[in-house]
């Protein structure tokens, strides 16, 4: 077995040296096989131009990014913060937008969340609202708590809703480590 595992060791090293070539040579040989909005007649090949930001705040953060692709144009911003992470646990907020715009149309869509958590249970909030379209929400929750010295009892429960339908789900457990 390790005879066999050497060979193929030796093998890939041997045809990774002797593969050598430009790594845009196919694409460039090739134009029909790439999307016609990345080919520049002038230059060849162009490269996907994103612009995104980042900004870290006081307690939080400012997200955004801009964009294209194959199916139009993107954009999607939104801000995260920080409310309280205290003795009482951690409480996160996030508010954000996206708007695409395409040859079919566009959409547009807003959405945010709040995530609590501390050191024995968790509980997130989400909702988000496609303009003039399906609202769509989902809650869950879930705790572990210590059983003595050596278990733990657990409990999550997740309530989901998009347009009509409705999903939901319960678990329960007990560990106990021998």
């Amino acid at each position: 077995m390790q005879a066999l595992i050497a060979f193929a060791v030796v093998f890939v090293a041997a045809t990774a040296q002797e593969y050598d070539h430009h790594p845009y040579e196919i694409l460039f040989n090739n134009y029909e096989l790439i999307p016609e909005s990345y080919v520049d007649p002038q230059v060849g090949l162009r490269y996907r131009r994103d612009v995104t930001i980042d900004h870290k705040t006081d307690n939080g953060r400012v997200f955004g990014t801009l964009g294209q692709n194959d199916d139009g144009l993107f954009g999607r911003a939104g801000v995260e913060r920080n409310i309280f992470n205290d003795a009482r646990g951690r409480l996160d907020a996030q508010a954000h937008g996206t708007r695409t715009i395409g040859p079919m149309g566009g959409s547009s869509a807003l959405g945010g969340s709040l995530n609590w958590r501390n050191d024995n249970a968790a509980a997130s909030f989400d909702v988000s609202k496609q303009i003039h379209g399906p609202t769509s929400w989902s809650a869950a929750g879930g705790g572990r708590w210590p059983v003595g010295k050596n278990g733990d009892f657990g409990v999550d429960g997740t309530y989901s809703r998009f347009g009509g339908m409705k999903d939901y789900g319960a678990r329960g457990v007990f560990n106990y480590r021998w």
